[in-house]
This record gives structure tokens, sequence and C-alpha cells, in this order.
């Protein structure tokens, strides 16, 4: 495909996005349905798309307009692309630019239009981070997540395996979040195939999020529930690092299919069990909640979120985690440890959820608490670790 090919594909996209379409549904609909284009034109498109849900405010005031087309012109003239050579009318591109949309566009207004935040999110993000804060914040969020690898710290140590990934052509280096953190600094996207992310000795996880699995209190030999299990790659992390009992459980379980054959890779044997399951299961001494949020910390990876996320949403998903922090209480051995984790920015879900949390249960206490932002060169996450009362004498 021409540049300007790949520039038509990513407009149809967008309009398609902008209408309320799931952006990685209709980019695997659109691969299919378009074979004739390799594997280099879906990645190219892929970035386009997601450069410009990225910066979707910004761009449309750059191009005149908040289509897919108007976003296109926006992230040529902001990336100082040429133009008339990718709206030159050829065969599969898009048509030539009209007098109004050369004159349309201007600069993005300082603030959150520059900023690519909605209005009534700017004030939020404030009071939670200040305004430095948030515009750092926001800032990070613009552009591409870093590729980040988590080194199994029970099978190999860093510095062994960087030194195999760059002679085996992957430029890395070690991330200062995590002892276990690699940041490819060149293009990772074959490192899929790696014989060493296939063996369970690497596993493709956020820098953040590994320090987060590193912050978790877990004795050797002790009983973990990952509540909110997803995908698991907290909990694969966390047991590399100690050994014990490992259960998972995701209201969704679906989620988790493919957690035990990554946890067998790993070395790592984990038990997965449904709602109903689970009752039975006696106390653990650390709970992990890494509750649904609204993924402020990582619209890098998902930008359409940010565009999604409402005012009543919002208090949607704070319900919701002062709901599943009760449930998960009870499944807290007396002593043991509750950790509360989001990756997002917004205090509400994050201190403002364990405030509630306090308030509702005498007896608890929040022994430490950590933000990472984006800026720190990860995802942003929050967490906090709570303790419950103390074993009967």
């Amino acid at each position: 495909m021409t540049p300007a090919a790949r520039v038509a594909a990513a407009i149809g996209l967008l309009d398609d996005i902008l209408a309320g379409g799931p952006p990685e549904k209709l980019l695997t609909g659109w691969g299919r349905a378009n074979r004739y284009a390799g594997s280099g034109d879906r990645a190219a498109v892929r970035d386009l798309v997601y450069d410009a849900l990225r910066r979707r405010r910004s761009l449309a005031a750059r191009g005149g307009a908040e289509t897919g087309r108007g976003l296109m012109i926006g992230l040529a003239r902001e990336d100082g692309h040429d133009l008339a050579a990718l709206f030159d009318g050829a065969r599969h591109g898009p048509v030539p630019l009209t007098p109004d949309e050369i004159a349309a566009g201007r600069p993005a207004a300082d603030g959150p239009e520059a900023l690519d935040c909605p209005d009534w999110l700017w004030p939020v993000l404030c009071d939670s981070l200040g305004e430095d804060g948030a515009r750092a914040a926001l800032a990070a969020l613009r552009h591409r997540a870093p590729v980040h690898l988590r080194v199994n710290a029970a099978r190999a140590d860093r510095d062994s395996v960087a030194a195999a990934l760059r002679e085996a052509g992957f430029p890395c280096a070690p991330h200062p979040l995590s002892p276990t953190a690699l940041e490819i600094t060149g293009d990772g996207r074959r490192l899929r195939a790696d014989p060493r992310v296939l063996d369970g000795t690497l596993e493709f996880q956020d820098a953040a999020s590994q320090a987060v699995a590193d912050m978790v209190p877990l004795d050797p030999g002790g009983r973990l529930l990952d509540y909110c299990a997803g995908g698991g790659g907290k909990t694969l992390a966390i047991g590399a690092r100690v050994p014990g009992v490992y259960v998972a459980h995701d209201a969704q379980p679906r989620r988790m299919a493919d957690l035990p054959a990554r946890a067998a890779r790993a070395g790592l044997e984990v038990a997965c069990r449904d709602t109903g399951a689970l009752a039975s299961e006696p106390p653990f001494d650390t709970v992990l909640v890494d509750a649904p949020c609204s993924g402020s910390g990582s619209w890098r990876r998902d930008p359409a979120g940010k565009w999604a996320l409402s005012p009543a949403r919002l208090d949607a998903l704070c319900a919701l985690q002062d709901h599943i922090l009760m449930q998960a209480a009870d499944h807290v051995a007396p002593g043991g440890h509750l950790v509360h984790v989001t990756c997002s920015l917004l205090a509400v879900e994050n201190t403002g959820a364990i405030a509630r949390f306090l308030a509702a249960h005498p007896g608890w206490r929040c022994l430490r608490t950590r933000h990472w932002r984006p800026a720190d060169g990860g995802d942003g996450f929050f967490a906090a670790v709570l303790t419950g009362p103390a074993p009967a004498a």
C-alpha cells in the first residue's frame, strides 16, 4: 500500500470509530477484509488510527473537522507531512483537499484541547494531580506507549536476557521502575515470536505494572488470591518472585482462559476459580484487587477509553470498586493484606476508594500507598496495601 492508501484506510476506520465502533474489532475486520495488506501495511494503518485517537481534539482543531478525514489532515499537518502528496487523488488514496479544507484548521488552544482532554475531565485531573502533574500526564498520554518486557526472575536474570535480546536484534535497556523490567528501544514487533517469549522467560508487561507486583506483600509459602485477575499478569510476576499458593478469580472467567498455559510455561501453578468455587476456598494471606477503573493511566494503549468516559460512567466505576473491595475483604485471613490497584490517575478511584473502604470497615488500616505516573516512563498506576484486624489472641 502507498502512504496515501494507508491514510485512506485510516480515514474510513476512524469514521467508524467516531460513530461508536470498537477500534480493535474494526482493525481486525479491516485486516481480514483486505488480504492484500501485508503485515507492514496493517501495522502502519493501526499506528495512524491510534495516533489520531490519542490526539483527537488537537488534531481536529488542526484539521478543521472531527472526522476521519479531518483527523488525518490534522495529523499530517502536526507531523510535518506533505499534504499534497498524501491527498493527491491517486487510486486508493484520499481525494485532494478542497479550498475550504486548505483554509481550515488552527492551532489547538492551550489547556485541555491542546492536551487532548475532555473539558469535564480537566478539572478532575487537576484536582487529582495538580495542574503541572495533569499537564505532564496528558502530554505523555498523547504518544505511543513504550514496549516493556518482564524477565521471569525464577528462570533468568535481567542482564543476561538483555544481552541475548540485543544479540538477536532487539535493542533494549533496563527500566528503573522494576528490577525485572526491560524497555525495547527499537522495533519490537517481531518479539512475539521470540523463543524467550514463547517459553515463558519473558512476558509483555508494563514496567509500572511490574512495580505494582513488586509491592504486593506475600511471605514464601503464603496464599494469594488475584480477585480480578483478567489475564493474570501480576500473579505471574509475583509468583516468579515468591513461592506460594496462587488462585485467580475473575467475574468473567473467559478472561483467564490462557492463564493456566502461560503459568505452566513460566513454571508456576495457578488455580482458576469462578465465583461459586471461590466460596469454598480457605482465607488468603493476600488478596489482590486490580479493580475495574477508568483506565486513565493507560490511555496511550486504549485512547478510545478517554473519549468514552463520562461523569456518570466514572461514578458507576467507583461504586463497582467499592462493592468489589467489600467482597474481596471477606477472603482475607485475619491480619492479612488487601491490595487495591488501579491503572487510574484519578483520586476518586484511588485514595478516594481507600477512604471510603476504611470509613465502612473499622479495624482496617492502610499501611502504604504509591502512585506511578506516565511521565515516570510506564503506565499510570495506584496501589494501596491494607491490613485487616489481627487474629484473636
